[in-house]
């Protein structure tokens, strides 16, 4: 049985295709506390949240990711979670793993848990050298040993939330909370993820990366 104290946060923009399937596959978990927040989408993808009957919050125009999922986690602190989960709205996750994370959080007595990547065939040949640069990067300079350091499907603790809270509003998010969480010495896990591919051009850039890379710099030397 799912505990009423865990929450699962969902940002999302313009995903008006994806989005009801993955709330709904959300539900089956068993999970009733779900917060959506709409990053200023331009597409119908708000009034579609409504009809599912969850919580659901609007940014007027699109801040980024980080500022998202920022809002939709402050709210479920707010509200009583105990544990988030932080999944993506474009259906590449699935909602199926949330109990395994839930598990893994539990059974290892750890702050976070981070979902990663199974690095295959099926992922595209750019996301390969980006997610390889990036966790290495990230390896170098904060010491978390993770597979994958940009997976946005994560788990963690009320309190860890506290202490991993990140100030970046884009993708630099998931960099910026390995930083805060080893500067802060979290305890931490990793279990692997199927991920589906919908849209091969989807995700970071060349230039993302660059400034993820950047960032991560920022993120250890001068706290951000």
């Amino acid at each position: 049985m799912i505990n009423k104290n865990v929450f699962v946060v969902i940002p999302g923009f313009n995903e008006e295709k994806h989005i009801s399937g993955v709330i709904k596959k959300v539900k089956k978990t068993g999970i009733k506390n779900i917060i959506f927040v709409d990053d200023g989408s331009v597409d119908n993808t708000f009034n579609i949240v409504k009809k599912e009957k969850v919580i659901a919050l609007r940014h007027e125009i699109n801040l980024g990711k980080g500022s998202a999922a920022k809002t939709g986690c402050d709210l479920a602190i707010k509200l009583g979670a105990k544990i988030i989960i932080l999944i993506d709205s474009d259906g590449q996750h699935k909602p199926e793993d949330i109990p395994r994370f839930i598990n893994e959080l539990k059974t290892k007595k750890v702050d976070i848990v981070f979902g990663s990547r199974k690095i295959d065939k099926n992922m595209p040949l750019m996301l390969k050298f980006g997610n390889w640069f990036i966790t290495r990067a990230t390896y170098i300079l904060t010491g978390f040993n993770l597979k994958d350091t940009q997976s946005g499907f994560r788990c963690f603790t009320d309190k860890g939330y506290k202490k991993i809270r990140w100030k970046s509003t884009d993708y630099s998010m998931e960099s910026e909370m390995i930083s805060n969480a080893s500067k802060k010495n979290l305890k931490y896990s990793e279990i692997f993820i199927d991920t589906i591919y919908i849209d091969k051009f989807k995700g970071t850039t060349i230039f993302d990366g660059m400034k993820i890379f950047i960032n991560i710099l920022k993120f250890v030397l001068f706290g951000g």
